[in-house]
């Protein structure tokens, strides 16, 4: 079927042994289970920004899309990992939720905001040329961007995370073919990159990158948790500054300036995405076919 997809915004997320595909208002889970049977579950998303459109403006709608995001994402990983192992224990309750979310958010702010700040004010104490704010803040980017480059680096070492890369790869080749208006098979999706401008990977380095500009700001004079404390306030900022930023280089992906501008995302990438199977293929497309198809059937 010929897809025009200016009509679909599509994102998605791999998944334990599937794909997570998010249109504006459905979010559909496709995985195979052990005995190669694959199941589908597609939901409605009830959307904040649908009853505060304030929410949509610029800047608030990159902080709502990344704890949304989060949120969909740990809701598909659960279901995923209930199927991959054909285990049946319900949906993931309301505490459990907010307890993991919790989690995930506290270890970010630990490894990537708390621990380089600690690194770089014990090299500032042993090491003088650490102690201007300029070479202060450029060491503690540095530190940060290495923390960043580490987890992923390290993450890849775990024999089940491949497969999961390679159904993040999955899942760029067809949203690729559905940005084409291909019809949405499994040879015309291999032949695209695994690698795509809007996937999380590069967001999350372009939020690296401008929190050094951002966090340069803060002064230099101030004491260790109020640098801290300052930095957990600001990540909603520049997490939507990074949102827009983000839309802007995919909107403009052919122009040679943004191109430039998008390739560390995408060579990143080489780090998070893998070349997929043809059945992968499988599981992303049908994934990928049931978000348009209840995406349509909802805005009728």
């Amino acid at each position: 079927m010929a897809i025009n997809h200016q009509d679909h915004k599509i994102g998605g997320q791999a998944v334990i042994e599937g794909v997570m595909m998010r249109a504006p208002r459905v979010m559909a889970v496709a995985v195979r289970r052990p005995s190669g049977e694959i199941v589908v579950k597609a939901d409605r998303l009830n959307l904040m920004s649908d009853r505060y459109p304030f929410l949509q403006w610029p800047l608030f709608r990159g902080t709502i899309s990344l704890f949304g995001t989060l949120i969909l994402g740990i809701r598909a990983l659960n279901y995923s990992a209930q199927q991959a192992l054909e285990e049946d224990e319900g949906e993931i309750g309301p505490l459990a939720m907010t307890g993991t979310i919790a989690l995930a958010f506290g270890l970010a702010v630990f490894l990537f905001l708390i621990l380089p700040l600690w690194l770089t004010r014990y090299l500032e104490v042993h090491f003088h040329w650490v102690r201007g704010q300029w070479a202060f803040n450029v060491v503690d980017g540095i530190l940060r961007l290495a923390v960043f480059f580490l987890y992923l680096a390290a993450i890849t070492l775990a024999g089940d995370v491949r497969r999961i890369f390679q159904y993040h790869g999955a899942e760029h080749k067809t949203i690729y073919a559905m940005e084409a208006g291909e019809e949405l098979t499994v040879e015309n999706a291999r032949k695209y990159s695994s690698m795509h401008p809007r996937c999380g990977t590069s967001f999350l380095l372009i939020v690296m990158v401008l929190s050094i500009l951002v966090f340069a700001q803060i002064p230099q004079a101030w004491s260790f948790w109020a640098k801290a404390l300052s930095r957990v306030v600001l990540v909603p900022v520049i997490a939507g500054a990074s949102y827009e930023l983000m839309k802007l280089g995919d909107r403009h992906r052919h122009s040679a300036a943004l191109r430039l501008f998008l390739l560390p995302g995408l060579l990143l990438q080489r780090l998070t995405t893998r070349e997929p199977t043809d059945d992968q293929i499988e599981v992303a497309l049908i994934a990928l076919k049931e978000a348009i198809a209840d995406e349509g059937a909802k805005t009728q």
